[in-house]
């Protein structure tokens, strides 16, 4: 209860506050911001996907802003030689309101890409977009088959099944590219697990059923109940080092971060950054109230 009365409240308090425990999860405001975070991972040999923080626009000319923003950021990552791909959100660049144009605006950000032969991954929403999204997908995956990924929810009952109908996508050239992770959206429960062990269970057997198939897993978790079992599976199927990688969150669990790359694994950290942290952070915190007792440390070891 105590946990979920300061996610309640956190919206309403001032934004310095809320600072203290959010810049631990986000590179910054700007570009400028972004990329001195992602040099710092790329030092310590880690990759990393950027994205600009956002979603859920309310009109077509914020799509359009944001498909320029994503297009200058390529251009400066690709300037300072950042070792990293892009992640983007459908919802902003429009999927909710105009899918035709939402898919209009995210093909040039991957074309854009494209053009430095570098990668942009679909992330997956909320249910009533999950479908939306994957036709998305199918369509971009179509004209760029080495350039688009798409993330997978595993807590979703419906993914599994996901993964096998998209199979038909995967053949001798263009392999299959998924983030697998277990998903932040409040549902139903008739569409998603809500107990721990479940949602763990299904991740493993999604990760399972991408290394049998040959599908490139990013396997997104901070959880040592996954890493393990996924370490485990690596090695079962004998999967080399440059078909998978792990993926972590910016700021999160680095202990365990450092331990997956002491033992030889890719890893790729998510940046965010953008005006829109606010927004980002009180989301999250709805998202996992467990995380409020982080803010009570922060606010106490820094004042």
């Amino acid at each position: 209860m105590f946990n979920k009365l300061i996610a309640a409240t956190l919206p309403y308090m001032p934004k310095k506050l809320v600072w203290i425990f959010s810049k631990r999860y986000i590179a910054g405001e700007t570009i400028d911001d972004a990329i001195a975070a992602s040099k710092e991972l790329n030092s310590q040999g880690i990759k990393v996907t950027v994205d600009l923080l956002g979603e859920f626009i309310k009109d077509l000319s914020q799509a359009t802003e944001n498909k320029e923003a994503y297009i200058e950021i390529i251009e400066a990552f690709q300037e300072n030689k950042i070792d990293g791909n892009y992640s983007i959100k459908p919802t902003f660049f429009g999927l909710l309101i105009d899918e035709d144009v939402c898919y209009q605006n995210i093909r040039t950000v991957v074309a854009k890409a494209a053009e430095y032969n570098n990668f942009i991954r679909v992330d997956m929403e909320d249910s009533p977009c999950v479908d939306k999204e994957i036709k998305l997908f199918r369509k971009l995956k179509a004209e760029f088959p080495h350039n688009v990924g798409l993330v997978v929810q595993a807590y979703l009952k419906r993914t599994l099944n996901d993964l096998d109908n998209m199979m038909d996508m995967q053949n001798g050239i263009s392999k299959l590219n998924y983030r697998l992770c277990k998903g932040i959206y409040v549902e139903p429960d008739e569409l998603a697990y809500k107990k721990y062990d479940k949602i763990n269970e299904n991740f493993i057997k999604g990760l399972e059923f991408m290394l049998k198939n040959n599908v490139y897993p990013g396997i997104a978790t901070h959880d040592r109940n996954i890493v393990e079992p996924a370490f485990e599976l690596i090695e079962k199927y004998n999967v080399p080092k440059d078909k998978y990688e792990f993926q972590m969150l910016y700021g999160v669990t680095p202990e365990l971060r450092k331990m997956i790359i002491d033992k030889g694994h890719t890893m790729r950290v998510y940046v965010p950054f953008g005006k829109d942290w606010f927004g980002y952070s009180t989301r999250r915190l709805k998202e996992n109230p467990k995380m409020a007792m982080l803010i009570i440390k922060a606010l106490f070891r820094r004042g």
